[in-house]
Parts: C-alpha cells; sequence; structure tokens
C-alpha cells in the first residue's frame, strides 16, 4: 500500500507534466495563428497557467466544497457521522479531516484536499438517511483512502488544470471564427490547426483524467475494504447505491469525479465517459479480495 501512495504522488507530478505540455501547445498553437512567431506569447501562457495551477492547488478544495452547497459540521451536529470518521481516522493514522454534509437525497460522498493535513470529506444527507452503520463506515473508509493514498491530491490537480485547458481551448476557439478579414492560404491552415486543436485538447485533458479516476476508485476500495478488515460493509452500501441512484439534484460535470459513485445523470454522453468504472466492477473486485482473503 504505501508502494501505492509513492505511485500516486508520481503520478501527480506526471499529471501536471502532461496537463502543462497541452497548455504549451494551445499556447504555441494561438502565437503561431495570431502572434507572428513570438515567443513571448508561449513563455506568458505557460507561466499563467502555471500561477493559476498554484492558486487553484492551494484553493481548490473551498472551491469544490462551494461549488456543490457543503455545510461543515462540528460533532455536536452529528455525533454518528464524526465518530465513524474520527474512528476510521485514527485506525489509518490520518488527520481529523474537516467534514461536511451537503444537502440532496442521493446517496453520495466525497473527499478532498491537498494532503491529508489539509483534507475534507462530504456525506450528503441522502447518503446518511438510507446507510446502516457498517455501510457508512464502509463508504468513508473509501474516502479516506482516497485522502491516504493522495488521490484526492491528484483530483484537484486535474480540476484545476482542466479548468485552465477548456478556457484556453476555448478562447482559441472563438479568436479562430471572429478573427476579421480576408485569409490567406496560411491563416487557413492556422485556422483549422486552431479548431482542430482548440476540439481536441480538452478531450485529450479528460481522457488522462479520466484513465487515473477510474484506477483511483478501485485503489481506494481496496484501502477501505484493508482499513475495516470488512469488505462487507463496503459491498453492501455499493449494491444499495446501485438499487437507488447516485445522481445529484445539483450536478457539476468539474467535481463528479470527486465522488463515491458517479453523480451525474445516467443515459446521457455524459455517462459514456464516466470517471467511475461500474459499480458492478466494484462489487466483483471486492468480493474477489474476500474470497483470496
Amino acid at each position: 500500500m504505501y508502494s501505492e501512495i509513492a505511485h500516486n504522488k508520481r503520478k501527480s507530478i506526471l499529471i501536471i507534466s502532461l496537463f502543462i505540455l497541452i497548455i504549451a501547445g494551445l499556447a504555441d498553437i494561438f502565437d503561431y495563428a495570431y502572434a507572428g512567431g513570438s515567443p513571448a506569447v508561449l513563455i506568458g501562457v505557460v507561466i499563467g497557467a502555471i500561477i493559476y495551477s498554484t492558486i487553484s492547488y492551494f484553493v481548490g478544495m473551498r472551491l469544490s466544497l462551494a461549488i456543490n452547497s457543503a455545510k461543515e459540521i462540528k460533532k455536536q451536529d452529528n455525533p454518528r457521522l464524526w465518530r465513524i470518521i474520527e474512528n476510521l481516522s485514527i485506525a489509518d493514522g490520518l488527520p481529523m479531516p474537516r467534514v461536511f454534509i451537503m444537502d440532496d437525497p442521493a446517496p453520495n460522498a466525497f473527499a478532498t484536499g491537498r494532503d491529508p493535513k489539509h483534507a475534507a470529506v462530504c456525506a450528503t444527507s441522502g447518503l446518511l438517511e438510507i446507510m446502516n452503520d457498517d455501510e457508512l463506515t464502509g463508504v468513508f473508509a473509501h474516502e479516506l483512502g482516497h485522502v491516504k493514498n493522495y488521490d484526492s491530491r491528484v483530483s484537484m490537480i486535474a480540476f484545476a488544470l482542466m479548468a485552465a485547458i477548456s478556457l484556453i481551448a476555448d478562447i482559441l476557439l472563438q479568436m479562430s471564427f471572429f478573427r476579421g478579414g480576408e485569409r490567406n492560404e496560411e491563416d487557413q491552415i492556422a485556422l483549422f490547426i486552431g479548431i482542430a486543436a482548440a476540439v481536441l485538447a480538452p478531450l485529450v485533458a479528460f481522457m488522462i483524467q479520466m484513465a487515473v479516476s477510474r484506477q483511483r476508485e478501485y485503489l481506494a476500495d481496496a484501502t477501505g475494504a484493508l482499513t475495516t478488515r470488512y469488505p462487507e460493509g463496503l459491498i453492501s452500501a455499493l449494491k444499495k447505491i446501485e438499487r437507488t441512484g447516485s445522481t445529484l439534484k445539483k450536478q457539476n460535470t468539474a467535481t463528479a469525479h470527486f465522488f463515491f459513485a458517479n453523480p451525474l445523470k445516467a443515459h446521457t454522453i455524459t455517462n459514456l465517459f464516466s470517471t467511475h468504472p461500474p459499480i458492478e466492477d466494484r462489487i466483483k473486485r471486492l468480493e474477489n479480495m474476500e474470497t483470496h482473503a
């Protein structure tokens, strides 16, 4: 398990590098098409993206909680939830995270924060209503598994850089369409390249994010099961969510990958590219853990 944590730390650096390369590529295309080859544009955009990513890295936890209208609680507000998270934190050797609840009938949860010392976990009101203690313990053993394995850091980085790439791509796309004057052959080539880059860059960035997210869900399931020594609790929670659904009332694609189960509507184009593996696959893996225990 410690090797997996180290692997996720290296993965954070890899993700930053890949996203920065995409941003640099977009900036280079912008420079070629509109700035006549001046390196100042490329350097400026890359520096701006690094500054933006750094700021987002430190404020991303507050942003993800605010976007989902999560409200912080103390022990007296929900002793049951607080006790479960406190016990799991002790078992994992982690600092007690900040605890939040969001008012939504769908059973779901998420963890966020750049490291175990700066972490938060959140439950929906729906999760607290339908889960028994064993199931709720399984869900939050999974979420604290994300914190322990530094998956929440990976999510924070992906969240920040996806926004940067989408913004730059959108600007490039709009400038490609609304650039005035007649276009010669070179301008037409630049227009084509600009449109292609603006469309493909966010897609490539999302595919990187999706590949990482699916693997981290399996890892967090395994970590949670090892923490509790009772995978049946997590399996039962997943089966219950599979029956009831996990779609939130207030949906946000930018933070969907943070959640325990897919919070977006089923049968949409977004669901085809879900950052979450199918629940039935997660259940099968946990049942295999039981078999080989």
